[in-house]
């Protein structure tokens, strides 16, 4: 589905142009075209593809999610694929993006996500300047609202680790919690995978495509790959506290069973006493001195109570109890 197909000239933009008009307006010096379609269909794409040149093998890997994050160069364009990210009402959404990068052009489709690129449009427009340079200036509006999009699903794993780790360290730590953990381990190493490639794309477009990403613009295209390099530090760190505090619950459900278990023993060790007393009281052998002895009887008593309450202190103060 088309979002929107504008045409700029000298970096204002004269207005928005229907797919036919696409190959005339092309043929006009200094003028760039920006596509925005989203989930398109095969007849759309083959319209762009007839009215841009675009390749059928870049046109053909477009028309589904599930590509790898790459960057192509065909001939008279680029095909870029970038998997996106963006945090709604606590939610944590991935989509795809495809560009196709030319001279003149612009092309963005998004795939699996609601993810728009309003504001990219509004900041280009508004340094004309700039977007005169041709796709280069919107190639990295594009790319920089991608990586900032990253950031507040960063901040809300962080946030979700931090709660994570107070559960762990004050006993809280349940079946639920500890499937949490495995669960933010996988979205960060997803999260992580899906930044990892734009460190490549950047390289490229800064050392490569001077046709696309002229050398005023590089500056630009370093500075969203500082980004990257933030974002992938920053999950890098979360995963290593991660593993550190699923270490750390480990230990502490073994201190916890070891005490369990010492508290078991000293209570067996004070049962012991009174069970081996009145087992062998209870033999019935017929010549047992103490069966004549008149207090025999409360004398067994206060000496096994006496001998399970000196057990019993000495476990406490051993930390038994």
């Amino acid at each position: 589905m088309y979002i929107r197909c504008a045409a700029y000239r000298n970096g204002q933009r004269i207005g928005d142009v229907s797919v036919e008009n696409i190959s005339e307006l092309l043929a006009e010096p200094d003028t760039f075209l920006w596509v925005g379609l989203t989930e398109p269909d095969p007849n759309e794409l083959l319209q762009l593809q007839e009215e841009f040149g675009l390749h059928e093998l870049a046109v053909e890997d477009a028309r589904s999610a599930h590509q790898r994050p790459k960057l192509e160069e065909y001939k008279g364009s680029l095909f870029v694929v970038l998997h996106t990210v963006e945090l709604q009402d606590g939610k944590v959404h991935f989509g795809e993006t495809h560009l196709f990068v030319g001279k003149q052009f612009l092309i963005s489709i998004r795939h699996q996500s609601s993810l728009g690129y309003g504001r990219a449009r509004v900041r280009c427009e508004s340094m004309p300047q700039l977007l005169a340079k041709g796709s280069g200036f919107a190639l990295y509006a594009v790319l920089d609202l991608i990586v900032d999009n990253f950031m507040p699903v960063v901040e809300h794993y962080q946030s979700l680790l931090e709660k994570l780790e107070e559960d762990i360290f004050e006993n809280r730590l349940h079946r639920d919690a500890m499937e949490r953990l495995y669960d933010l381990k996988r979205c960060l190493l997803r999260l992580r995978n899906a930044a990892m490639p734009l460190l490549d794309v950047c390289n490229a477009l800064m050392r490569l495509h001077p046709d696309v990403v002229s050398k005023e613009l590089r500056v630009y295209f370093r500075d969203v790959h500082d980004h990257v390099h933030r974002i992938i530090r920053a999950t890098d760190t979360m995963r290593e506290t991660l593993s550190d505090a699923m270490q750390a619950n480990l230990a502490l459900i073994t201190v916890r069973q070891n005490e369990v278990v010492k508290r078991l023993a000293g209570w067996g060790a004070i049962l012991a006493l009174p069970t081996m007393v009145f087992s062998m009281y209870g033999m019935n052998f017929k010549f047992m001195p103490e069966l004549d002895f008149r207090f025999g009887y409360p004398a067994t008593l206060a000496g096994t109570l006496i001998g399970c309450v000196w057990l019993y202190r000495r476990l406490k103060r051993a930390e038994w109890l």
